[in-house]
């Protein structure tokens, strides 16, 4: 049987420092631009590292608050809003041109994706932020998100995402970090998981209920602490289940 692909996208640039150890095992990454983390420095670095090893690299724009590292939501006018995400945008696309590096995608960070997943009036805010990106880049939402009907109805591209290391709630929210068991942090409980949603369409939530689910690419964090170690394991297992990570 032919292998098939598999989208694994990683959160990097975020001051965890494993990104040379990570990127040889994604497809793609999400770079931090300055908005929770990410500094030109640590862009610079993870572009070089995307550039060597073929993968494709997004923005991973936040709220504007490092001190929470834009885990939690933010009271922003939506001028505010809109200009942080410009900004972040900005330097991002700046340091691409420098570089030679084709912007894949736009992938929103932590509280911000979150919300507007949910949040109407927040989600048109955002795809306002990043309207100039409509033509030349793909959005990641959660699937069946107000995020991802919006950007569908206003003419974006999207890829529908899933969270291979995380745990979901019954209304396919993921768990909050706040609870114990948020993280799926043991590489045969994340092959397990992400073969169900990929293989099935379907996720097992916590309440232990099976939820449709439809992805196109699946991220496991790089601030996860068992980050590379779940990746090493995926590389390993992929392709007895006749995936591939990198084509």
């Amino acid at each position: 049987m032919a292998k098939r692909t598999i989208d694994i996208n990683c959160d990097v640039g975020e001051g965890v420092g494993n990104e040379e150890a990570l990127f040889p095992l994604i497809s793609s990454c999400n770079i931090a631009c300055g908005g929770h983390a990410g500094s030109k420095e640590s862009i610079v670095f993870c572009l070089e590292l995307a550039k060597k090893y073929n993968v494709k690299v997004g923005a991973h724009p936040s709220y504007p608050d490092k001190e929470n590292f834009g885990r939690v939501s933010m009271n922003l006018s939506d001028d505010e809003l809109i200009q942080s995400i410009k900004q972040q945008m900005q330097l991002f696309m700046s340091l691409c041109s420098q570089m030679d590096v084709e912007l894949n995608h736009i992938k929103p960070h932590g509280a911000l994706y979150n919300d507007i997943a949910k949040d109407e009036h927040l989600a048109k805010t955002f795809l306002t932020g990043i309207e100039e990106f409509k033509k030349g880049a793909v959005l990641y939402v959660p699937f069946c998100s107000v995020i991802q009907r919006l950007a569908l109805e206003n003419g974006f591209k999207v890829l529908v995402e899933a969270f291979a290391d995380r745990n979901y709630n019954t209304d396919l929210s993921l768990v909050s970090r706040k609870e114990s068991n948020a993280l799926i942090t043991e590489g045969k409980e994340v092959l397990a998981h992400l073969l169900r949603m990929y293989n099935e369409n379907e996720v097992k939530t916590v309440s232990g209920d099976n939820i449709p689910i439809i992805a196109n690419t699946y991220c496991i964090h790089g601030d996860t602490p068992s980050a590379l170690q779940i990746l090493a394991y995926l590389s390993n297992e992929l392709p007895h289940h006749n995936l591939l990570v990198k084509s």
